[in-house]
């Protein structure tokens, strides 16, 4: 072998080492300047407390701040979509749900951005039950009752959800499907408002989080009467899933950690596992559990795979049922 051939030998060897030193130094550098955390939805949303507790925390790992800044629009969408535009450095990172991850795109047709192409999957971070609530008005007490008496009179009673498209107009229409009955549908701006109109019966029912009806169940103002998670949820073990209840249906409020693209993935490897290590600690379940929320860290191939999952939950649903973008 010639002395340029042996030059040309080493240089190949030693270029991708060099590189992946300096990926791993700038990985251990990062963050030296505040994050940005992004939220697709408001200040007092599901995403938002999560992404609160979470940059706290991180902000005691790390050093530097992680701030959170609300971009509320379009179904989470305006958010979701600033999150993948982002400069790919790692100063800018958000909290998505499945609705503009997954479920807008099968509603509303084409996105600005692309699920599969535009992210760089993180690891979720929380999920928490949907809760099938029932007005104290109705009579009943259990998803039998409940069937039975939509069976007698399908399209008499109307549910309340927390806007089209959402997952508890989904879960709700599942749930009408697999009983083969039908309910009609009124939408409402958030969960508590939905909440509200089961407690003065505009609405007789409805699948909202969790956290908006047990509140209101321990006060009486109304029935908390299954779950739609596919287990029964420990913060509130005594209320059985539609499963058990003959209901094939699953609806889980999950949120997940998402950066742009092209992120430089020795910083969402650290990122990752940084945030994976604080769902983790007593504290931050502690604070998650006063929401009704779990932490479910998981690996990034894990967290994508749920998007796909919801893809190919929820499709046969808003085709079946007529959903479309308002």
């Amino acid at each position: 072998m010639t002395t340029v051939r042996r030059l040309a030998a080493l240089l190949a060897c030693a270029v991708p080492a060099l590189l992946g030193a300096a990926a791993a130094a700038g990985a251990q550098e990062w963050p030296s300047r505040p994050v940005r955390v992004i939220v697709p939805f408001g200040a007092g949303s599901t995403p938002d407390l999560i992404a609160r507790v979470v940059a706290e925390a991180l902000q005691q790992r790390f050093g530097q701040p992680f701030v959170v800044e609300n971009k509320a629009g379009a179904g989470g969408n305006l958010g979701t979509e600033a999150i993948a535009k982002a400069e790919p450095d790692g100063y800018t990172v958000g909290v998505s749900i499945a609705g503009p991850l997954a479920v807008n795109g099968l509603i509303q047709g084409r996105l600005p951005y692309d699920w599969s192409r535009d992210f760089a999957y993180v690891t979720t971070l929380a999920t928490q039950p949907c809760a099938l609530a029932v007005s104290n008005n109705l009579g009943v007490a259990t998803v039998a009752e409940l069937m039975d008496k939509l069976r007698r009179d399908p399209g008499k009673y109307n549910y309340a959800s927390i806007g089209n498209g959402s997952l508890s107009h989904l879960a709700m229409e599942a749930i009408a499907r697999t009983s083969g009955t039908s309910i009609v549908h009124i939408a409402y701006a958030s969960s508590p408002q939905a909440a509200t109109a089961i407690i003065r019966g505009d609405a007789q029912m409805g699948c909202l989080p969790a956290v908006a009806a047990t509140s209101q169940a321990e006060a009486g103002n109304l029935k908390v009467i299954a779950v739609s998670t596919p287990e029964r949820s420990p913060l509130i073990p005594g209320v059985p899933t539609l499963k058990e209840s003959g209901i094939d249906v699953e609806a889980e409020a999950w949120n997940g950690l998402v950066a742009p693209a092209r992120t430089p993935p020795a910083v969402v490897e650290r990122l990752g596992d940084t945030v994976r290590e604080v769902l983790s600690t007593a504290a931050v379940r502690d604070k998650l559990a006063t929401q009704v929320m779990m932490p479910i860290p998981s690996t990034p191939e894990a967290f994508r795979g749920r998007v796909e999952a919801e893809l190919r939950r929820w499709g046969p649903v808003i085709e079946a049922a007529g959903i479309k973008a308002n």
